[in-house]
């Protein structure tokens, strides 16, 4: 079990755009078992390869839905959305932070597995929502460019939750 380092807001690789993956090497294998063993030491829902410092298509999450695995996404695209939920949403590379964010409440992905290859997936809600956030990602971009309002710290949703 390898866990690594997560890269913070103001890390330049945040704000780049990934690469496809063309073949899935040993060290992709190990990237992707790393990933898996960061995103449950952490409690993530996901986590993309960006943000352990590698610039590659490639993220997982599991939004404790019911398949008995994490999904491995690879290459992903939307295919189709529909839809809309607003929520809090926060990141492990924007550490104590949280805002309101909408995205597509149904997204249809195109993705390939760990042996590069294809499969559709279907999603909603929570799952939806973690893909959308990811994949964002993968093309540079973190979520707080997209919250509703202010930025908030995750002190203040804890005291709304008293409230």
């Amino acid at each position: 079990m390898a866990i690594r380092n997560i890269r913070e807001i103001g890390d330049d690789i945040l704000f780049k755009v990934s690469k496809e993956v063309t073949m899935i090497t040993p060290r992709t294998k190990i990237l992707i078992k790393d990933m898996l063993d960061t995103m449950y030491e952490i409690d993530g829902v996901g986590l993309s390869a960006c943000q352990v410092g590698v610039l590659k298509r490639i993220f997982v999450v599991d939004a404790g839905n019911e398949e008995p695995e994490p999904y491995v996404l690879i290459n992903p695209r939307i295919i189709e959305s529909n839809g809309e939920q607003t929520g809090n949403e926060g990141c492990l590379s924007v550490p104590g932070k949280h805002g309101t964010v909408t995205r597509p409440n149904y997204v249809k992905v195109l993705a390939y597995d760990e042996k590069l290859k294809p499969y559709e997936l279907e999603a909603t809600e929570l799952l939806a929502r973690a893909i959308c956030h990811e994949l964002d990602h993968l093309d540079g971009r973190l979520y707080i460019e997209r919250v509703e309002g202010e930025l908030r710290d995750n002190t203040e949703a804890s005291e709304d939750d008293e409230e």
